[in-house]
């Protein structure tokens, strides 16, 4: 099924009148929606003059993109008051904090949902619902004027933590003075937020949304090194304190291992390229393909820990290699093979790793283990390595089947792994009755948002839906921030007021999720640029009906109980509807 309506063999909404000139109108373009639109010109000179900014060579940005320009469009002066929360640990960051003037209090122990003001997001009513069916436009991808925007702030509420001197204690906080630029690793690796930060005292802020982030890295050697240093000072200790293996040792010693710490890098990051030429690639030629990181049988000479991306768990079968599992965040390869080896008991690698895409690591060397780790493991860390032995190398648990292992085998080449909603159909329960696709468009203005097509493996579809990926590529090249992150649970949204139309992240998407669809006004004709006289177009996608009380209309329409979203991380929940 197609979600441009014109390609649908559906008829969604009123058809336009015929015969009638198309409306001409400005396309959009990157800075129509600034970041905030009180940011004056005398604000810009003030923010060039800190010395963050002054020692910048402007020449190095080309005119069509410059320093100027990006202060002034992709930043925002932000005020908060003591106590007030800027991020809070868990959420998607979209933007990156300069403190101007006062300090900010880093939480070191992570505040409660009450303290920090979070409530869950409350789905609107049916009746709510309702009302917005009747409101829906006549015709699919309506044109809707671009006008001005607002500060960021404005229209939100403001959140302060509760017990803010219990939480703020100076055992219990960092302090970050003026100067210090805090959020562009979220910001820049589209990750949550790794701590709760909150105003000291009175503080003026610039913010800078992830667009001008990453320009002013991109032509500025000076930001670049700065990004660069931090990511490796704040992102290591935080990545490692947060292992399991690891978050029971004491500062000092963590200290230690981070600075034996290697950071290593597999494939390539935007691997959406290389991906898009080797689909049609026989399993032995994609696999050839995939960078090794480690080969089964060699000694293990460290841990690696996966800190983005995906590898494959394989090892050697007949002339060529089986799937056994994959790896994604947080996840370990070679630690039972270096402890057995610490214990007395030489162990060799039992599995070849290789990248799926481009996989972020890191590599503490075995004698760090040995030495700081394994003689200070708690019991019942020290029990779990005893139990698991040489049993089996995977740590994910799925089942030893011919269809969950062609199935797994399918996901990994495909690179489905990276979905937490992939939408699955099984074919053997799907009628074809396109109640999915109905139910769909009646939520999207008479647009569906997915295509009831795709690659198949042992009766399971992966239909053309938004993935709402753990490592969404397609944010990577957006020039305004359209499509982004939201929420805690990290679905990939686009924000058709921001959206420029061009294109860029459908061209960016591997799984070919993104359509450009063709506006048209409240009259059903269709909108032109007024320069080109080309069609103007917005980018949609799948949201999961974040906006029904029910959640995705595709899953609840179906009546025969052929269609789930997936988390392709929960596997033992895959297995069983795999086994129903």
């Amino acid at each position: 099924m197609a979600q441009n309506p014109s390609r649908s063999p559906h008829n969604f909404g009123s058809q336009p009148p015929q015969g009638v000139a198309p409306r001409r109108e400005a396309a959009p373009e990157r800075w129509d929606k600034p970041f905030s639109a009180e940011m004056t010109d005398q604000d810009v000179d003030r923010v060039l003059e800190h010395p963050q900014f002054s020692s910048l060579q402007h020449t190095r940005f080309p005119s069509a993109n410059p320093l100027r320009g990006i202060i002034k469009n992709d930043a925002a002066i932000r005020r908060f008051q003591q106590g007030e929360i800027v991020v809070r640990q868990g959420d998607y960051g979209n933007s990156a904090f300069l403190i101007l003037r006062g300090g900010a209090l880093v939480c070191l122990q992570e505040p409660s949902g009450d303290q920090l003001g979070r409530r869950q997001r409350v789905r609107p009513s049916l009746w709510g619902s309702f009302r917005r069916w009747l409101r829906q436009p006549r015709y699919g991808e309506v044109w809707s004027q671009r006008g001005s925007t607002v500060s960021p702030a404005a229209g939100a509420p403001r959140i302060f933590l509760q017990d803010a001197p219990g939480v703020l204690g100076p055992d219990r906080t960092i302090r970050l003075g003026a100067g210090e630029l805090f959020g562009e690793l979220a910001a820049l690796g589209r990750t949550p937020r790794t701590a709760t930060i909150v105003a000291e005292a009175e503080t003026e802020m610039l913010e800078i949304r992830w667009q001008g982030l990453r320009d002013i890295r991109k032509f500025s050697a000076e930001w670049r090194q700065l990004i660069d240093q931090r990511f490796r000072e704040r992102s290591l200790l935080s990545h490692l304190r947060e292992t399991p293996l690891l978050r029971h040792l004491p500062a000092e010693t963590l200290q230690l291992i981070a600075d034996a710490t290697r950071f290593e890098a597999f494939g390539e990051f935007e691997w959406q390229h290389t991906y898009q030429r080797a689909r049609e690639a026989s399993d032995r030629e994609r696999l050839e393909k995939e960078p090794l990181i480690a080969r089964q049988d060699d000694p293990a000479a460290g841990l690696l820990l996966i800190r983005t991306g995906f590898a494959r768990l394989s090892c050697r079968y007949n002339h060529g290699e089986r799937t056994e599992s994959y790896l994604g965040k947080g996840e370990t390869f070679g630690l039972e093979e270096l402890f057995a080896t610490w214990r007395g008991t030489p162990t060799p690698l039992r599995h070849n790793l290789r990248a799926l895409g481009y996989v972020d690591t890191l590599f503490i060397p075995a004698a760090v283990l040995e030495d700081h780790v394994f003689p200070l493991l708690p019991p019942d860390q020290l029990a779990r390595l005893e139990r698991a032995g040489l049993a089996t190398g995977s740590t994910i648990p799925w089942q030893s089947s011919t269809t969950t292992n062609a199935f797994l085998e399918f996901i990994v080449a495909q690179r489905f792994i990276n979905g937490r909603a992939t939408m699955l159909i099984d074919l053997d329960r799907c009628t074809r009755c396109d109640d999915c696709v109905r139910a769909c468009a009646d939520t999207h203005d008479n647009n569906p948002r997915f295509i009831r097509h795709g690659p198949e493996s042992g009766g399971v579809q992966v239909a053309s839906a938004c993935l709402h990926c753990v490592d969404p590529v397609c944010m990577i090249g957006c020039p305004t921030g359209a499509i982004h992150r939201a929420g805690l649970e990290g679905q990939v949204e686009i924000n058709p007021e921001t959206c420029i139309g061009c294109s860029v992240c459908a061209q960016s998407c591997p799984y070919g999720t993104i359509q450009m669809v063709a506006l048209r006004d409240e009259d059903g004709l269709p909108v032109i640029a007024e320069d080109t006289g080309a069609p103007i177009r917005r980018a949609t996608k799948c949201d999961l009906c974040i906006d029904q009380p029910a959640g995705p209309a595709c899953v609840s329409a179906c009546p025969h109980d052929a269609l789930i979203r997936a988390d392709m991380r929960e596997v033992e929940a895959l297995n069983r509807w795999l086994q129903r």
